[in-house]
């Protein structure tokens, strides 16, 4: 397996030295290139192309936020991990919004973030827990602070299964078909079945809409 390319944006040095010292620990990541602001992170695209992309939300000329959306507009292959200090809903939102991959906080557990690097690499998306429910917060509640698992539960008109209740669970939490198939004990492949039979039975085709229609009926 080759190792996967990664590109560094943060406009502190010490926080781009200390990433790079975890991942050399690893064997399959590869740091081809850095930079301090999204400027110039964008002159680098026109001559290192990386798989992944780990950015600073926050950086002086142009920030992550515009640097998510700048890459998504062009390189739409790259991958892009938001890393940030950062909690709020804002934050969090605009950079889904803008089409990272991944948000985590600079917080995180060496495990969580190598965790996080395999899983976006992969073509999945990763959000910690603690950003999971922002997101949810804001797709199912706008902004509202009750979330879909505290609300009262109606009649079912979808008549969905124990199974198929605990996958709307664990789907609105973000998780991939390998973290739900790890949770409930079964194969990725069943969980991607599951998965599937769930969002044609709401006649859903997103996650968006699946956290709309878990709020308009109180689905748990």
């Amino acid at each position: 397996m080759s190792a996967i390319k990664i590109i560094l944006v943060d406009d502190h040095v010490l926080v781009r030295d200390g990433i790079k010292a975890l991942l050399e620990d690893q064997q399959n990541f590869d740091v081809i290139n850095e930079a301090s602001n999204g400027v110039k992170a964008l002159e680098i695209l026109t001559t290192d192309k990386p798989d992944l992309m780990i950015i600073d939300i926050r950086m002086p000329e142009m920030n992550g936020i515009e640097l998510v959306k700048a890459i998504k507009a062009k390189y739409k292959d790259i991958k892009t991990l938001v890393l940030s200090m950062h909690d709020s809903e804002e934050y969090v939102v605009s950079a889904i919004e803008a089409g990272a991959d991944g948000y985590m906080l600079k917080g995180a557990s060496k495990d969580e973030f190598i965790k996080a690097l395999h899983t976006i690499a992969s073509g999945d998306k990763y959000f910690a827990g603690d950003i999971s429910s922002i997101i949810i917060n804001n797709f199912v509640n706008g902004t509202k602070k009750a979330t879909v698992a505290n609300t009262t539960a109606v009649k079912d008109p979808f008549g969905l299964t124990k199974r198929q209740k605990q996958i709307l669970g664990l789907v609105l939490e973000l998780k991939n078909n390998k973290q739900i198939a790890e949770e409930l004990d079964i194969s990725r492949r069943t969980a991607e079945v599951h998965r599937f039979n769930l969002m044609k039975k709401l006649k859903v085709s997103n996650i968006k809409e699946l956290s709309e229609k878990a709020a308009e009926y109180n689905l748990d």
